[in-house]
């Protein structure tokens, strides 16, 4: 129950419950400087209980199945923050922030380790079979049917890099202790990057044996990996997706993979979370993970210390530890 006191502290609003509330617990996230209004928990329509709210409400804790709109901060004529759990803002209506002078600040680098832990082990399991090869000796095959196929060595192979941000780049100094020849593709070329630099998608595709998707999914990357990237990528060549499920145009990747015109697919993301492709489920080249890249207790840990540094910055007018510049 909420003391006098905190009644009069500073109010963020939060629209739906974020996982990490869950998995790692609320009270990593209490603060003597504001207050978290949670519209999940009140009986009000939404639309209600932001007009009741509206002239309190200074900040908003965001998260994927929130969208942060236009429609949104004009019922919030106070908001001047928008703090989010994740990398990406694809969910946070960015120009309608701008215009309104709504700064955003987002989780940064907090996610880059584990999400290219992830990436580099989906990659390894597909070459090397590793789910699949469990599922084998698990049902008992390896008794009835013998040896299990030859898997695909990881050194050596080149491996292109869709995004090299903080995410990409830890993926890539991975991939270079296995042995990989590293190549990307980003926005523009890295001048702290001495890997090759390929300005179109296609091409990248077309001079590497793996693709790992790392950038963030706007209206210029939704399906930037289509038909012809993937078949660029050909026959012997694996898709990762750490990124946003809609980066990869998801029915010709299923295609693709079904007239065995790609190796295989790890994939972390979904296009429409969380239906996946039903014809995945039998394939034994693709490696499923349900968006869990970002979910270790340690990164969760540091996730809330961000969140909470930034909402007390904000509020103590001090500078905001992530905030989110464009390019």
């Amino acid at each position: 129950m909420a003391t006098d006191e905190s009644q009069n502290l500073p109010k963020v609003i939060v629209f739906i419950k974020p996982p990490v509330f869950t998995l790692l617990g609320e009270h990593y996230f209490h603060s003597p400087i504001f207050q978290f209004l949670k519209a999940y928990e009140s009986p009000l329509p939404l639309h209600q209980f932001l007009t009741t709210h509206a002239h309190s409400i200074q900040a908003i804790l965001s998260s994927g199945g929130a969208p942060v709109t236009a429609d949104i901060l004009d019922k919030l004529p106070s908001v001047r923050l928008v703090v989010t759990t994740s990398a990406g803002l694809n969910q946070i209506d960015l120009p309608a922030c701008r215009l309104r002078g709504v700064a955003v600040a987002n989780a940064a680098d907090v996610y880059s380790a584990d999400v290219a832990d992830l990436a580099v082990g989906l990659l390894i399991d597909v070459l090397r079979k590793i789910s699949c090869a469990d599922r084998y000796v698990r049902q008992g095959l390896w008794v009835t049917k013998g040896d299990y196929p030859l898997g695909y060595k990881l050194g050596g192979k080149r491996v292109g890099i869709v995004g090299l941000g903080s995410i990409g780049f830890e993926v890539a100094k991975r991939l270079e202790a296995f042995g990989c020849h590293i190549s990307y593709n980003s926005r523009k070329k890295k001048p702290y990057a001495s890997y090759p630099f390929y300005s179109n998608v296609h091409e990248l595709a077309a001079n590497s044996d793996a693709l790992v998707i790392c950038c963030a999914l706007t209206d210029q990357t939704r399906h930037m990996i289509n038909k012809e990237v993937l078949l660029a990528l050909g026959k012997e060549g694996v898709i990762v997706n750490i990124g946003r499920g809609a980066i990869i145009d998801e029915k010709e990747m299923v295609q693709c993979l079904v007239q065995e015109e790609i190796r295989g697919a790890g994939l972390d993301v979904f296009e429409n979370e969380p239906d996946v492709p039903q014809e995945l489920f039998a394939m034994d080249n693709v490696v499923l993970s349900p968006h869990r890249a970002v979910f270790t207790p340690e990164s969760f840990k540091d996730l809330a210390e961000l969140v909470v540094g930034n909402l007390e910055a904000f509020f103590l007018n001090k500078p905001l530890l992530s905030l989110f510049g464009d390019e």
